[in-house]
C-alpha cells in the first residue's frame, strides 16, 4: 500500500470519526449549552483523555511503535509476536493499578485539573470516577493499533474512534432524558457512553488482531510477569517511555494549566474552548494524525534498515502534503470562524454569545494550526531513530514560553488568550523540530520548495478574499430559525473555497499526481 493510499484511508475513517464526534458535540451543545455542569463534564472527561495522550498515544506509541517495527525487520515474526505478548502483560498490570488509584485519587485530580469550578465541582468528581477506567481500555486500545499498523492494516485503528462518538451520542440522546425523568443529573449518562465506548473500541480491534494471529496473550502469572518484565525488549520499550512520559507530559501541561486558569475565567470558558477544540482537530486529525500513523512504523523500517534516502523523502513527502492543505484550513479558521461555529453549533441552549467566544477561540487555534499538525509529521522523525529525549527538551522549553504568552494574551482576550498562546507555541516547536532535522543532516529537502511555497501563498491570497466576503455576505447568527438555508450556504461556501484553492495551485503549476507519487 502506497503512503498516500494508507494516509487517504486514515483520513477518510478519521473524517468519519471527526464527522461523528462533531455530531457528538453539537447534540452536547444543544442540550446542555455552556453552563457550570457542561465545564464539569468537560473538565471530568479532560481526565482520563489527558492520561490516555500521556500513556497511549503519547509516550507508550512513541516507545512501542518503533521498537515493534524493528523488531519485526530485524529478528522475523516469532520474535515479534513474544515481544508483543510480553508487552500487553506489562501493561495490562500497570493499567489495573493506574486505574485503582484515579478512582480514588479523582477529587486531587479534579482539583489539580479545575479548581475554579464551584458547585459544578462534586458533579466532575462523580464523573471522573466512571471514566477514569477508559484509560485502560484506550492503552490497549493503543497496544492493538500499533501492532495493526506495523502490519499496514490502518483501517480498524482509524474508525474505531467512531464507536465512542456513537456510544456518547446514545447516552446524550437516550440517557440522559432517562436520568432526568428519574431526577438524576442528565449529563452523567454521558459518562456512561464514554466508557462504553472505550469497551467498544478494544473489542473490535482484538477481534482483528485475532484475524491476523496477532491476539496479545496475557500473563496472569508472576513467572509470566517476571518473564515479560525481564524481556530486553520490553526494557527497551520501558526505558524509552521514560522520557516520552516526561515529553508528552509537558506537551499537556500547557492544557492542564489553561484549564485550570480557564475555570476560573467566566462560566463557560472551559466549554468554550472545547467546542473550539473540536472543530479544530478535524485538520489536526484528518491531515496530521493521518499522516503521522502513516509515516511512523515506515520512517522507523526504514531507520532500522539505514536507508537514510528513503527516511528523507518520506519526511518530505509528509511536510509538503501538510503545508499544501493545513495553509488553507489555518486560513479558514483565521477568517471564516463566525460561520463556521454558527452554522455547526448555534441551536437549543447555545446562545449569540456562545457563537461569538467560540468563534474567538477557534481564531487563536487556527493561528497556530499549521504547527500543531507538522508537529504529527515531524516527531516521528525523532522517534523513528528511538530519539525520545531531543523532543522532550524542545516541549519543555516551548512550554515555559507558552506560559509567558498566557500572561500577555489571557488579561487582553480571556479564554482566547489560552487558545492563541497554544497555537503559537505549536509553531515555535515545529520549527525547532525541523530545525533540528535538518541540522543533524536526517531531512534533506528536495528540490522545488521555493516553487511550491509561490503556489500556496498566490492560491491562499485569493482563498482569503473569497472567505472574508463569504463571512461578511450574511448574518450567521441571525439565520438561526432558517437552519436549512444556513447548513446549504456553509456547505457551498466550503465546497467554492476548496475549488478555488486547488484550483489556483493547478493553474499554477503544481501537478498533484506527481506530489502524490512521490
Amino acid at each position: 500500500m502506497s503512503l498516500f493510499k494508507a494516509a487517504s484511508t486514515v483520513s477518510l475513517l478519521t473524517l468519519a470519526s471527526r464527522i461523528t464526534g462533531l455530531v457528538r458535540e453539537l447534540l452536547i451543545a444543544a442540550t446542555f449549552g455552556a453552563s457550570a455542569m457542561t465545564d464539569a463534564f468537560n473538565v471530568a472527561f479532560r481526565i482520563p483523555n489527558l492520561f490516555r495522550r500521556f500513556f497511549a498515544e503519547g509516550a507508550f506509541s512513541q516507545a512501542f511503535v518503533p521498537v515493534l517495527a524493528a523488531a519485526r525487520t530485524q529478528q522475523g515474526e516469532e520474535k515479534t509476536r513474544q515481544l508483543i505478548d510480553h508487552v500487553a502483560t506489562v501493561l495490562a498490570w500497570m493499567l489495573l493499578g493506574l486505574s485503582v488509584i484515579g478512582v480514588a485519587l479523582a477529587p486531587v485530580l479534579v482539583w489539580v485539573l479545575a479548581s475554579g469550578l464551584g458547585h459544578g465541582f462534586e458533579a466532575a468528581v462523580v464523573m471522573t470516577r466512571w471514566m477514569f477506567p477508559y484509560i485502560a481500555f484506550m492503552s490497549l486500545v493503543a497496544l492493538c493499533a500499533g501492532v495493526l499498523n506495523t502490519w499496514k492494516r490502518f483501517a480498524v485503528p482509524a474508525a474505531t474512534p467512531v464507536l465512542l462518538n456513537v456510544a456518547m451520542i446514545a447516552a446524550a440522546w437516550l440517557g440522559a432524558p432517562w436520568l432526568a425523568g428519574r431526577g438524576v443529573e442528565p449529563i452523567y449518562a454521558l459518562g456512561g457512553g464514554v466508557l462504553l465506548g472505550g469497551v467498544l473500541q478494544l473489542g473490535v480491534q482484538l477481534l482483528a488482531l485475532k484475524k491476523l494471529g496477532l491476539m496479545p496473550r496475557f500473563g496472569l502469572s508472576w513467572a509470566a510477569i517476571k518473564t515479560s518484565w525481564t524481556d530486553p525488549d520490553t526494557r527497551n520499550i520501558v526505558r524509552l517511555m521514560l522520557p516520552a512520559l516526561l515529553g508528552v507530559s509537558v506537551a499537556h501541561i500547557s492544557t492542564i494549566i489553561n484549564t485550570q486558569i480557564a475555570s476560573h475565567l467566566a462560566p463557560g470558558s472551559v466549554s468554550w474552548l472545547t467546542y473550539a477544540d473540536r472543530l479544530m482537530e478535524f485538520p489536526t486529525a484528518l491531515l496530521g494524525v493521518a499522516i503521522g500513523v502513516v509515516l511512523m512504523p515506515q520512517l522507523a523500517s526504514a531507520k532500522a534498515a539505514n536507508d537514510t534516502a528513503r527516511y528523507s523523502a518520506m519526511l518530505d513527502w509528509g511536510l509538503r502534503i501538510v503545508v499544501l492543505l493545513t495553509v488553507p484550513c489555518a486560513l479558514a479558521l483565521l477568517t471564516f470562524a463566525k460561520p463556521l461555529v454558527a452554522a455547526l453549533y448555534h441551536y437549543g441552549a447555545f446562545t449569540d454569545r456562545d457563537v461569538v467566544q467560540t468563534s474567538t477561540a477557534l481564531v487563536g487555534y487556527g493561528a497556530g494550526l499549521l504547527g500543531l499538525v507538522a508537529i504529527k509529521v515531524l516527531a516521528p522523525g525523532y522517534y523513528a531513530s528511538q530519539d525520545i529525549r531531543t523532543p522532550v527538551k524542545i516541549a519543555m522549553a516551548v512550554l515555559v514560553i507558552t506560559q509567558l504568552l498566557n500572561l500577555v494574551f489571557v488579561p487582553v482576550f480571556a479564554h482566547a488568550g489560552l487558545a492563541l498562546a497554544i497555537g503559537i507555541g505549536a509553531l515555535i516547536n515545529a520549527l525547532w523540530l525541523l530545525i533540528g532535522l535538518l541540522r543533524r543532516g536526517s531531512y534533506k529537502p528536495s528540490p522545488g520548495w521555493g516553487v511550491f511555497g509561490l503556489q500556496v501563498l498566490a492560491a491562499s491570497a485569493l482563498l482569503v478574499v473569497f472567505l472574508m466576503w463569504g463571512s461578511s455576505a450574511w448574518d450567521w447568527t441571525g439565520l438561526r430559525s432558517q437552519a436549512g438555508l444556513r447548513i446549504g450556504l456553509l456547505a457551498l461556501l466550503v465546497l467554492g473555497a476548496a475549488v478555488l484553492y486547488l484550483g489556483v495551485v493547478w493553474a499554477a503549476g503544481l501537478r498533484f499526481r506527481q506530489l502524490l507519487r512521490r
